[in-house]
């Protein structure tokens, strides 16, 4: 499997050019928990609310008291029609948006497991599609997306979506679509591995004498501080350790016992991305 392309260091922070999708209109397709942060996003971006079409069988309040069109009829021909639907809903979902395919409404689906060639069978081959893999600290406006965009999909497209997508966090281009089921592996999946480690970190600490609360709130300080300095710094994470473990001391003991190639991070870790991936190879085998 290749790398990432030459946007591999991650966009962030670029303001969305929103000329075009304010004339033409944007059709949100799902609105729960992620379609519903990137419509956040978007509004706190300058994106007029009256620009956004959303289409959910079960809108929430906010997104109804946002002052978007909640599922009334469709632009002819918005600029942007953002998928983010459950993947067992697609086979629903699409068909609804055929008659917008095969012509100049660039596609960008954020659902899992569904591959581009299940849009172009459905919208047509020539519509501009272009797949996305976001993850859930798009909530918080820190999430980090991966693009790939079919052969209809021109520079022009790419950079709309990149734009779009930059309201919610980092965006990243892949090489090939195959990298998909190790970024939804990594990143996609990744931030509940997090979440259990926060768990069982504070479970350990309660286990060697600290209160459930205090535990808690030294677990979570605790990876949400190194995961930011892990961004911000110029060294890279193996150095981030070295620096903090000194010899013989409490680090390095705890250290020799997650390093350990049988039965520690580096193993759990590498079965746990791979059946991510391998469940990711069938969700788009259908």
């Amino acid at each position: 499997m290749g790398g990432l392309g030459p946007k591999h260091e991650g966009k962030r922070g670029c303001a969305m050019d929103m000329t075009e999708v304010a004339a033409r209109g944007l059709v949100l397709l799902g609105c729960g928990k992620m379609g519903s942060a990137m419509l956040a996003g978007w509004l706190k971006g300058g994106l007029p609310p009256g620009a956004v079409w959303v289409l959910d069988p079960y809108p929430s309040d906010w997104v109804k008291a946002q002052g978007v069109h909640v599922n009334v009829e469709l632009p002819k021909n918005p600029a942007i029609a953002l998928v983010a639907v459950k993947p067992q809903m697609m086979g629903d979902a699409l068909p609804k948006m055929a008659a917008l395919g095969n012509g100049d409404t660039l596609f960008v689906s954020v659902a899992a497991g569904t591959p581009i060639a299940a849009f172009e069978a459905a919208l047509g081959a020539q519509t501009p599609i272009i797949r996305a893999m976001p993850n859930t600290p798009a909530a918080v406006g820190r999430g980090i997306t991966a693009l790939i965009g079919n052969d209809q999909s021109t520079a022009e497209h790419m950079a709309l979506a990149e734009g779009l997508l930059q309201a919610v966090g980092q965006v990243v281009r892949l090489q090939n679509e195959g990298q998909m089921d190790a970024v939804t592996a990594v990143s996609g999946s990744g931030p509940a591995y997090v979440f259990h480690l926060i768990e069982t970190l504070a479970a350990a600490g309660v286990d060697e004498g600290l209160p459930p609360e205090l535990a808690m709130a030294l677990a979570k300080a605790t990876v949400g501080g190194a995961g930011q300095l892990a961004e911000d710094a110029e060294e890279d994470p193996g150095q981030l350790r070295v620096n903090v473990t000194s010899p013989n001391g409490t680090t390095q003991a705890a250290l020799e016992v997650l390093m350990s190639e049988t039965d520690g991070f580096p193993a759990l870790l590498r079965r746990a991305v791979k059946a991510a991936a391998d469940r990711s190879k069938e969700l788009g085998r259908g």
